[in-house]
């Protein structure tokens, strides 16, 4: 069964693959596009049993990291085009992803399990984003022989 369906991966032109990733690339940079703006916006009031008003720092580092959130979408969306030819952005977008994963794995295992939307971000981070970083090498590889 393995094999068969290796096969049917391998029976899918890279074009059409490439269209496929460009496609999945765009769908899951929603999520740090839109929490990142959301974040931007209103601050650590998104989050919940955030008592207001926050100190200031802490305000203001909310919405600095929540700007890189809005920045990672942005460079994730910029890579559409010519989605086979930035594996090295890809790569360092995936690896700054991942280490943000392990710290909110890392938060999850000292302080508890966050609520849902977090608990998709941690999948997100840590499965979604290397898949995504793997296939973009497939792809990669596979259309150098194509163009």
């Amino acid at each position: 069964m393995k094999s068969s369906s290796l096969a049917a991966a391998r029976a899918v032109p890279p074009e059409r693959e490439r269209r496929l990733l460009q496609a999945a690339t765009a769908l899951a940079s929603l999520v740090p596009l839109s929490m990142g703006v959301h974040s931007v916006i209103g601050s650590a009031a998104v989050l919940r049993g955030v008592a207001h008003p926050l100190p200031t720092d802490l305000d203001s580092h909310f919405r600095y990291l929540s700007g890189l959130l809005l920045g990672i979408g942005i460079v994730f969306l910029a890579t559409i085009p010519r989605i086979e030819k930035n594996g090295t952005i890809v790569r360092a977008l995936g690896l700054v992803i991942l280490i943000g994963g392990l710290s909110r794995l890392w938060s999850l295992v000292e302080a508890g399990p966050p609520g849902a939307g977090h608990q998709f971000g941690l999948a997100m981070e840590i499965a979604v984003v290397p898949s995504l970083v793997a296939w973009q090498a497939r792809v990669a590889r596979r259309c150098v022989t194509v163009v």
